[in-house]
């Protein structure tokens, strides 16, 4: 089913044209959406509403899930899922906890410090998708990262669904029951991009918007981006898997069928220096994408942009999966810690045999809002900083500044500015 990329005896490929990856025209989704957001932009709530209809058929009479239905929500959660979602946001909150930074107070010279402070911004917006798959996770993953950072206004929007009465999901309703979050819309879409990056009659703006969402959500962060920050443009997801022969061929072709799952454009590499491994995994494949459920999108991903790669070693794999960076990397290899340690570029690394990609969807403690197409050569995943920015309080005694004068004075007369100079020299004694 996965098609081969022979890659032994050529060191010199050019892996970014040799390694596949979904084609996603995010340029030509910002033409289709742009007339969405500059509606929403213009004419507020009423474009809302009305691409809202347009969009997923569903005729709002308000943007706002009712606090009533955020508690029906939670009563009505399944006793296990519950537990499962409880447990995932403790394990995600330690994790979110532990990448706060303190105050740095650098002494640069007597009398003269910089004190590099990391402050919430005041309010985001979190986006969780509801399209094909409903997604009760991405709420923990947006959710808690931004409340362990301080962030003091939080709204949560997520697609309307018929079937629900023109709410979203109730799972996604009750994460954010259980998190405190009672500002949740039932708006999806890039007109909820565009009503959180604008603000709409009683929503007001935010100043970062974050969560994954398909291609008009990419397109529509790419037009407010500027006007608000964004997490990143989000592609289909994708999955990397670094093994040898010590691999159990059933594990890697249940890791690469579940990534496989979540959409047809979703890529999975398989590189190995094992022919032995390769064959078995295809045969395993077989096997078990003919035993699950939802065959149809699992094939069309593993037959599209998705490949078993032969490499002549382990090295010349870190090598390829480098180039590719993809948003999950599996590592399992005898050596599999150190030689996971030699990778630079993933949004996540599983190490291990025990340690699916599935787990870090849902319970490993990592957040699994990651950099896609090839965006983790550059970029990270959501975290607590993605809440937080730096900020640099300076401050100097007059002895500190004195002594600085002459070369402040120098710097500016160098790029002929003198009111820099005087600025300093008028306090100089």
């Amino acid at each position: 089913m996965l098609n081969r990329i022979d890659l032994r005896g050529r060191r010199d490929a050019d892996l970014a044209r040799v390694l596949p990856r979904a084609e996603v025209d995010v340029d030509h989704a910002v033409e289709d959406i742009r007339p969405v957001v500059e509606g929403v932009r213009d004419r507020g709530a009423a474009a809302v509403l009305e691409a809202t209809a347009r969009f997923d058929g569903v005729a709002l009479t308000a943007l706002r899930v009712p606090a009533a239905a955020l508690a029906a929500a939670v009563e009505q959660l399944d006793p296990d899922v519950r537990a499962a979602i409880e447990e995932s946001i403790r394990r995600h909150r330690e994790l979110c906890t532990a990448q706060l930074r303190p105050d740095e107070v650098v002494r640069i010279v007597d009398g003269g410090t910089v004190t590099e402070r990391w402050v919430p911004v005041s309010r985001v917006g979190l986006y969780v998708p509801g399209g094909r798959v409903c997604y009760p996770s991405s709420v923990v993953m947006n959710v808690v990262p931004a409340l362990v950072a301080g962030v003091g206004s939080l709204a949560v929007t997520s697609p309307p669904k018929a079937e629900f009465g023109g709410l979203p999901d109730p799972q996604i309703l009750a994460v954010c029951a259980l998190l405190g979050v009672d500002e949740v819309y039932a708006v999806g879409g890039a007109q909820a991009i565009a009503m959180l990056a604008y603000g709409v009659e009683g929503v007001p703006p935010v100043d970062v918007i974050t969560g994954p969402g398909n291609v008009y959500v990419a397109a529509a962060k790419r037009l407010v981006q500027g006007r608000c920050g964004i997490d990143s443009e989000a592609g289909p997801t994708e999955i990397a898997v670094l093994a040898d022969d010590t691999a159990d061929p059933a594990f890697v072709a249940a890791d690469l069928i579940s990534q496989a799952e979540h959409d047809p454009l979703a890529a999975c590499l398989l590189v190995t220096d094992s022919v032995a491994l390769a064959d078995a995994v295809d045969a395993e494949v077989a096997r078990q994408v003919a035993a699950t459920k939802h065959q149809e999108r699992i094939t069309a991903a593993l037959t599209g942009q998705s490949a078993t790669v032969l490499v002549d070693d382990l090295d010349q794999g870190v090598q390829v999966v480098d180039a590719w960076a993809a948003e999950h990397l599996e590592v399992i290899t005898a050596d599999a810690a150190n030689r996971a340690r030699q990778v630079r570029n993933a949004g996540a690394v599983f190490v291990g045999g025990w340690t699916p990609v599935s787990l870090g969807d849902y319970l490993a403690g990592s957040n699994h809002v990651l950099p896609t197409g090839g965006t983790a050569r550059f970029s990270a995943g959501l975290s607590t900083q993605s809440f937080l920015k730096r900020m640099s309080f300076v401050e100097y005694s007059q002895e500190a500044l004195e002594k600085a004068a002459p070369l402040v004075t120098a710097f500016a007369h160098a790029e002929d500015l003198p009111a820099h100079a005087a600025a300093v020299n008028v306090r100089a004694r």
